[in-house]
């Protein structure tokens, strides 16, 4: 069993990508900025009170699956020594990325899940923290960015040009204008390591076994 987790782990990164878009799709509508008046706030957590309930759901989950992803980079990374300090970074930057995310859904879902319970004033507040406690999301990516592109850089088993892709994105998701952009770049280079490292490791090793086993 633990052989066969270790051959999958990686596509974790794959299942993160797949909860976001679902989640994306799931409520498409803007949520109000932090400075949006109070009736706004109301008016569109009562409109969309499901859709934010739902999405709110799978946004948390593919945050957890995010964490299962960066430690199985993290063991990927371990293999080369130059990165397997760098590979803890990672991981540090997907728990805080998560616990952001997790603490700005969990307002969202409990407004949208409460909306009758509040005033419009406190609607508003709770709508602005939210709206701030997506910082560490945004911390957590730089941290998880960077390191991880120097880990490629320094030798880890994936294509450089995913090391360069990772620090540009880290970087970029500090810049208020690409932030966005960035955190979308993210998810597909999730993907795309994910993929690479189920082919390079678990996977080849699965199948490689799987042959030793037959009979000629």
């Amino acid at each position: 069993m633990s052989d066969r987790w270790g051959r999958l782990a990686p596509l974790t990164g794959v299942l993160f990508g797949v909860l976001v878009v679902v989640a994306v799709f799931t409520n498409s509508s803007e949520t109000p900025k932090a400075s949006a008046s109070a009736a706004k706030v109301a008016a569109y957590y009562t409109e969309h009170r499901s859709e934010v309930e739902t999405s709110g759901i799978l946004f948390a989950l593919a945050f957890l699956v995010l964490v299962l992803f960066a430690g199985a980079l993290r063991s990927y990374l371990r293999r080369t020594a130059a990165a397997e300090g760098l590979g803890a970074l990672v991981l540090a930057g997907a728990v805080l990325m998560a616990a952001g995310a997790i603490a700005a859904i969990g307002i969202e879902y409990g407004l949208a899940h409460n909306l009758h319970n509040l005033s419009n004033e406190t609607a508003k507040t709770l709508n602005f923290v939210s709206t701030e406690l997506f910082l560490p999301v945004l911390a957590g990516a730089f941290l998880f960015g960077v390191c991880s592109g120097l880990a490629i850089l320094r030798g880890a088993a994936l294509p450089k040009w995913l090391g360069w892709v990772a620090i540009v994105i880290g970087i970029a998701v500090l810049v208020p204008p690409a932030s966005f952009p960035a955190l979308l770049a993210f998810v597909i280079w999730s993907i795309v390591v994910a993929i690479l490292m189920y082919l390079r490791s678990g996977g080849s090793a699965g199948a490689t076994s799987t042959s030793a086993a037959e009979p000629a």
